[in-house]
């Protein structure tokens, strides 16, 4: 598998720290770790990520199923969310975007391993 270039949108610096180390661990780079959808736009734009990781309650006033909805008007970049949000109306808005996986929290590596796999 191709070394992506990753973007992590995780507004929980601990959880976002543990995520970077399993992308590293899994023989990717991460570009950038921000905690907000509106970050998470200018990063894309600037940084061209292959891959962004996308929670979906973050901070500021975008959450990241509105933030993907934007960032794929500039540019198709994959996503897979990791989200604690597993309720009907969050999956229907998830349906919404174009997305790789949704992985539910806690994840582990063989989680975002087999979604990464997904992502080649």
């Amino acid at each position: 598998m191709k070394k992506k270039k990753v973007l992590i949108v995780e507004d929980e610096m601990i959880i976002s720290l543990l995520i970077e180390r399993m992308v590293e661990n899994l023989g990717h780079q991460v570009l950038k770790r921000v905690p907000s959808g509106e970050e998470a736009i200018i990063c894309a734009r600037e940084e061209k990520p292959d891959l962004i990781l996308m929670d979906i309650r973050l901070e500021g006033e975008m959450n990241g199923i509105e933030a993907i909805s934007q960032i794929h008007k500039d540019r198709n970049i994959p996503v897979i969310y990791i989200s604690g949000n597993t309720d009907a109306h969050t999956q229907g808005k998830l349906r919404e975007t174009e997305y790789i996986d949704f992985l539910a929290k806690p994840i582990t590596i063989s989680d975002l391993s087999r979604s990464f796999g997904l992502a080649s």
